[in-house]
């Protein structure tokens, strides 16, 4: 898994960078081929926002978050892009389970 962290008008801190890194390994849990994330890091006075695109084989999701903090938005963002990347791959079970299914009554 690739994990870029970037600041859009901001400088991004080596421990900005390690948090994001640290928060973000918990995601590769979900899947086992190559992952890219890209995560931007920025302020939309008085809060601060926090995306990131994660792009996997055929599909690309995208999350944000704002929060008081930078931590806290980094937070909520992988917590949100926990909870996409879980619906993904229920969505890709279920498609599979759906195939084996129609394949298997087509030989009936």
């Amino acid at each position: 898994m690739q994990i870029e962290t970037y600041g859009q008008q901001m400088e991004v801190t080596p421990a900005l960078r390690s948090y994001v890194e640290n928060r973000c390994e918990r995601l590769g849990r979900h899947f086992e081929g190559d992952c890219a994330i890209r995560v931007q890091l920025g302020l939309e006075k008085p809060a601060h926002k926090a995306e990131a695109t994660a792009t996997l084989a055929g599909r690309t999701l995208h999350a944000d978050a704002s929060g008081a903090d930078m931590y806290a938005a980094i937070d909520l963002l992988v917590d949100k892009l926990d909870r996409l990347l879980v619906k993904h791959k229920e969505k890709q079970m279920e498609q599979r389970r759906s195939e084996g299914l129609a394949k298997s009554s087509a030989f009936d």
